[in-house]
């Protein structure tokens, strides 16, 4: 099974849904291949699932020969208790995200800040995204192959950002649970800090 197929099965079927009841918007950049984001609705939240990233295992940038078997390899999902909209961006920022390790050589894993400079997605008050463990199990596959790993994805702000430069990403996530602040909510506010 390819790899993407196998991440495909495992991702739906820890959300417990059918490749029929999934919507899906494709993503490309010059000189990368496809990159697919999945909208999985359940109850009151939507899941973005990237895939794509893991189509090959991101490297040392300094390497000479990349290797194609072996290393790390990433998703990415965003969980939101509402939709934000096809025509949002969303998906776009989805895909510039996943795509950073082939474009920039950046090792995708829990506690990196990566910033897009822009809204996350149109009118959205967050510029980066703070990546942290997700819920969804390691996607294994055959060895040598690294397993796939998704993580979660965690909009922020520019002061929040900062915050996390500063003092590190668990003292933003300290800051989020003392304030009650639910980091799923398009519409939140950002931690007093």
């Amino acid at each position: 099974m390819e790899v993407l197929e196998q991440v495909r099965t495992e991702v739906l079927g820890h959300f417990g849904v059918d490749a029929g009841g999934v919507d899906s918007a494709s993503v490309t950049f010059l000189g990368l291949e496809p990159i697919e984001i999945l909208r999985i609705a359940g109850g009151d939240t939507v899941h973005y699932a990237t895939l794509g990233g893991s189509r090959h295992p991101m490297g040392d940038p300094a390497a000479l020969l990349a290797d194609p078997v072996r290393g790390p390899r990433a998703e990415l999902v965003l969980t939101l208790r509402s939709g934000v909209g096809a025509a949002s961006g969303l998906a776009k920022s989805l895909g510039i995200l996943v795509a950073t390790p082939s474009v920039e050589g950046v090792v995708l894993q829990a506690d990196a800040l990566l910033d897009l400079g822009e809204p996350i997605w149109r009118g959205a008050p967050f510029t980066a995204v703070l990546l942290g463990d997700s819920e969804i199990p390691d996607v294994v596959l055959p060895e040598p192959a690294d397993p796939v790993r998704y993580l979660e994805v965690v909009p922020v702000t520019a002061t929040e950002a900062a915050w996390v430069r500063v003092r590190g990403a668990q003292a933003l996530r300290d800051a989020w649970a003392e304030a009650g602040i639910d980091v799923h909510d398009p519409a939140r506010g950002a931690a007093s800090l």
